[in-house]
């Protein structure tokens, strides 16, 4: 039973003349005068605590008031701890990157996905480079299938003035576990035609 985390009125501060009564165990034992159920819980080495002061008449419970104030307080704690605010990381490319560089933005991505973050992938795009912006789209595009293993691609590449971008998320560690095997045997054949890819690219804007 979740109780107000508010500091709650018991034993001897309530002075209501009758309670509704909620035993120990969880039972209703129903309205009672004030004294019998402070009895009760004193009976029981418990604390009689009411927990809804608005009702007619108003609720009390049998409980140790102590232990279920430190449950809570260690609840919170934990659920703290497994709540993390996901937050938008940034990652940097540019249209003349090399492969150990963007291999090295990779890894940048993964850390970030791992850790939650979406990540905003972005490339400054300078004099000629602007006339070349389907060759900055296609090194985006191959700069998000290298991450394909993280993460997805949440908000496809958008031109914003001189800038590309565009927005990954990161997939959920099942997905990640399940995808590993798949990708390891084809990693080295892949890194060959991306060499290749930026020779040519090179080609095209010098």
């Amino acid at each position: 039973m979740i109780i107000s985390s508010k500091e709650l009125q018991m034993n001897e501060q309530i002075r209501d003349s009758e309670v509704r009564l909620i035993d120990a165990d969880g039972s209703q034992v129903g309205i009672v005068p004030i004294k019998k159920a402070m009895d009760m819980a004193a009976k029981a080495d418990l604390d009689l605590v009411k927990i809804a002061d608005k009702a007619k008449p108003p609720v009390c419970k049998i409980m140790d008031y102590g232990k279920y104030k430190f449950d809570m307080a260690k609840k919170e704690k934990e659920s703290k701890k497994n709540q993390r605010t996901s937050s938008v990381k940034e990652v940097r490319i540019s249209m003349n990157i090399d492969v150990n560089d963007l291999n090295t933005k990779v890894n940048h991505a993964k850390r970030f996905a791992e850790d939650g973050d979406k990540i905003k992938v972005s490339m400054r795009l300078k004099g000629r480079e602007l006339g070349h912006t389907d060759i900055g789209r296609n090194l985006m595009m191959n700069f998000a299938d290298m991450c394909k293993e993280f993460a997805d691609l949440s908000k496809p590449v958008v031109l914003e003035g001189k800038s590309l971008s565009m927005l990954l998320a990161p997939k959920s560690k099942s997905n990640n576990q399940s995808k590993k095997s798949s990708k390891k045997g084809s990693e080295e054949g892949k890194k060959r035609s991306q060499n290749s890819s930026f020779k040519a690219r090179r080609k095209c804007i010098s």
